[in-house]
């Protein structure tokens, strides 16, 4: 599906360029006039990333969320700095339907399995951005300021027996750069793990690209400057989607 993609500072839509907080670019839209009419277009998922708790835990926008979750039934996945099952409790409670797991799925692993088990495979997506060297595909974490010595496939490998399910993936280099999607990278990761459900980010520019990482079998793209600046609409791309 396509998966409209918001991240908010302070409760103004922003991008980051490939992670960055001190390039964003702020977008001057009115977020609930935007999610009422993706409702009536027939959008199915939603991505929120709380970019102010993913720095500081105690800036978190609750209220903001709050208000967004009130205002529609489309169902929304959220992520950015979610670490505990305090965080995870507080969200479900609010209404969101999938919690988006980055920095903890390297580095407490231990816990992210039972939360796994706990919430289902169907809530849970674990976020793993990459950095490709030599076609080694090594996460990043922090707001992407730290590379680890883990592969894309060991933590996948890693969880798989817990019954994961939902994959974000993004290619870093790829973020907020509207320069095309890595299409190879996920053709070989969606061949590699059939039983993943993968989620692409970064890079779509045209409704070409669209179509180019639907024919990679992921289950969804997540589109975020491309629809904030009018590259195409949401009607094309969800028609885009549906007709290939």
């Amino acid at each position: 599906m396509i998966i409209p993609a918001f991240d908010l500072i302070n409760g103004t839509t922003v991008r980051l360029y490939q992670g960055n907080y001190s390039n964003q670019k702020k977008y001057d839209i009115n977020l609930y006039k935007r999610l009422k009419d993706y409702e009536i277009k027939g959008v199915k998922n939603i991505h929120l990333v709380d970019l102010d708790g993913a720095k500081n835990i105690k800036k978190r926008q609750i209220r903001i969320f709050k208000d967004i979750i009130s205002y529609t039934d489309i169902p929304i996945q959220i992520g950015g700095g979610i670490r505990n099952e305090e965080d995870i409790n507080m969200f479900l409670n609010l209404g969101v339907k999938k919690i988006v797991i980055g920095s903890s799925a390297i580095k407490n692993r231990v816990e992210v399995k039972k939360w796994i088990k706990i919430y289902g495979s169907n809530t849970i997506i674990l976020a793993l951005d990459v950095i490709i060297k030599n076609n080694k595909k090594e996460i990043a974490i922090n707001g992407w300021q730290e590379q680890t010595n883990t592969t894309l496939e060991e933590i996948i490998e890693y969880f798989s027996p817990m019954g994961l399910k939902h994959v974000l993936c993004t290619d870093i280099s790829k973020d907020g750069t509207l320069s095309g999607p890595n299409n190879v990278l996920y053709k070989e990761i969606v061949k590699k793990f059939k039983h993943i459900e993968f989620q692409a980010s970064g890079g779509v520019a045209t409704l070409k690209d669209i179509v180019s990482l639907k024919e990679t079998g992921v289950s969804s793209v997540i589109i975020g400057r491309s629809l904030l600046e009018n590259k195409f609409t949401i009607q094309e791309a969800l028609k885009c989607w549906q007709n290939e």
